[in-house]
């Protein structure tokens, strides 16, 4: 007699990390407002004007076709590119836009979001079948806003995050401790979620060019040569590791900040004070929303053609007084001693922490009782 057909055991719900990240969100916003323009290759950046200065803030994925990429000058963008099409960043349609995606995140039955950006988040979710859960997400993210998202999906944030780009676009992929190195191990570090281009370049001075030579690295190198901090969580994130819990508490900012590149460079100092005057007027009109003075203050200075120099400086007491703050961003530019032109300015007020401090993730922490 056979033996009687058995059911596989249902799955047993589990606790996921989902990375949900907009599809070419700013541009896919604009095509909601310009449908003429679906399937042209779209650039948004700046004012629109390709012989500005300013940097293409995203790009479609017809114009990346061209090899236009985020952070790109426009006026290369429109080498790449002639017949693109060039918008002006809207942020307030932006910011609409992102509010409505995070709400819909949030009404999820049973879902944890933790924003990163205002295209992306981590969701976490209990779920017996992840990729329907995603799948599930999707819909209803396109349902409320008629926009498009990736979904990475992993066992902790690390995988989750580093999954959503073989997702795109408009797809999931899940990446777990089992998958990691088959997936991962050959692509160089530099493909890791917070591994730049720097920080690669070190750990090729170690022989460690790849995700599995890192995933396997013992902690003492990287410790010498990162710290004792540092190089033991760049071996994590070669092995995928990370929390695996999303956490929902919202972040503190610890500064507020502006920067602008000026169409015409700036020599004439007394155009230069007004301009740090005007960066910092907004920067105090920020911090006093947040209720937390200033007590550092931190400049930023692109000389002409393009070299980049950051100083900061700690206040003797906190301030809102934009004078102050003023006069502190110019003694840091003077003590550069560097009259080049000006192509780009910035100041960043850093405030006084919250009456708890920081956790380790940069979120306020409640007060004592």
């Amino acid at each position: 007699m056979a033996p009687a057909a058995t059911t596989p055991p249902t799955p047993a719900p589990a606790p996921w990390v989902l990375h949900v990240d907009m599809d070419q969100f700013l541009a896919a916003v604009e095509l909601l407002r310009r449908p003429e323009l679906v399937g042209l290759p779209v650039v948004v950046g700046g004012r629109g004007d390709p012989t500005e200065r300013a940097v293409v803030s995203t790009a479609s994925y017809e114009a990346r076709a061209f090899g236009i990429r985020s952070g790109m000058p426009l006026k290369l963008a429109v080498r790449k590119c002639p017949d693109a099409v060039f918008l002006p960043v809207d942020f307030p349609v932006y910011e609409a836009a992102s509010q409505q995606v995070m709400a819909t995140l949030r009404a999820f039955p049973g879902a944890v979001v933790e924003l990163l950006g205002w295209d992306e988040a981590f969701v976490g979710v209990t779920t017996a079948d992840p990729v329907a859960t995603a799948r599930e997400i999707q819909a209803a993210v396109l349902a409320a806003t008629d926009l498009h998202c990736s979904v990475g999906i992993g066992d902790t944030t690390v995988r989750a995050k580093n999954a959503t780009d073989f997702g795109k676009p408009r797809g999931t992929y899940l990446l777990t401790r089992d998958n990691w190195l088959e997936v991962m191990g050959e692509k160089p570090t530099k493909a890791l979620w917070g591994i730049g281009n720097r920080i690669a370049e070190r750990l090729a001075t170690l022989g460690i060019r790849t995700v599995a030579e890192l995933a396997a690295a013992p902690d003492e190198p990287l410790v010498a040569e990162f710290g004792p901090s540092t190089g033991p969580h760049i071996g994590r994130l070669g092995r995928g590791e990370g929390r695996a819990t999303v956490d929902d508490t919202p972040w503190v900012p610890r500064a507020h900040g502006h920067e602008t590149t000026y169409q015409h460079n700036l020599t004439d100092p007394a155009e230069i004070a007004s301009a740090i005057r005007e960066l910092a007027d907004q920067c105090v009109a920020d911090i006093r929303r947040e209720g937390r003075p200033c007590q550092r203050v931190h400049l930023k200075v692109r000389f002409a053609p393009f070299f980049t120099v950051t100083r900061v400086r700690k206040l003797p007491d906190p301030t809102y007084d934009v004078a102050t703050i003023t006069d502190t961003a110019l003694a840091l530019l003077g003590g550069l001693g560097d009259e080049r032109p000006i192509r780009l300015l910035g100041v960043r007020a850093e405030m006084v922490p919250p009456e708890g401090g920081y956790d380790v993730r940069g979120h306020g922490r409640p007060a004592a009782p």
